[in-house]
């Protein structure tokens, strides 16, 4: 067997064992065995090839991961879905108590609840979506 198709072998295992581990090392060792593999089609000796490999591994692991790994670990940025909708401003369209009641959410009709269960909020106040359950926007009347 050739020695280029060996490290292209343990690239494709490098990277199957990446997606089990989700830890970007076995990922960077997967790509040095894939840039072996092309310098192992060339004709470059084996000890030679084993320095390619040494010299790519050890750079991707040492300055490309640490950057891809603090790409993926930062926080989110930007809430959508109904994430989006905490803390938004609604407008009351039937009567808002403890046990329903109608709200405006960017344009949307939504059913809600006071969040303080004792509270009473009229039509046409405005209030602050606390928390989304469900389908139900907790709400509490702004001051």
């Amino acid at each position: 067997m050739d020695l280029w198709l060996i490290w292209l072998i343990a690239a494709a295992v490098l990277a199957v064992a990446e997606i089990f581990t989700l830890t970007a090392a076995l990922g960077m060792l997967g790509g040095a065995a894939l840039v072996t593999s092309g310098f192992a089609a060339v004709g470059l000796p084996l000890p030679l090839q084993f320095l390619v490999f040494t010299v790519v591994a050890v750079v991707s692991v040492v300055f490309v991961r640490p950057i891809a790994l603090r790409q993926v670990l930062q926080p989110q940025v930007e809430r959508f879905g109904i994430d989006a909708l905490v803390g938004r401003p609604a407008s009351v369209i039937s009567e808002v108590t403890g046990l329903g009641g109608r709200v405006r959410i960017d344009g949307e009709e939504w059913t809600a609840r006071a969040y303080d269960e004792t509270l009473v909020i009229p039509p046409g106040a405005t209030v602050d979506v606390i928390e989304i359950r469900g389908t139900t926007a907790l709400v509490y009347p702004r001051e």
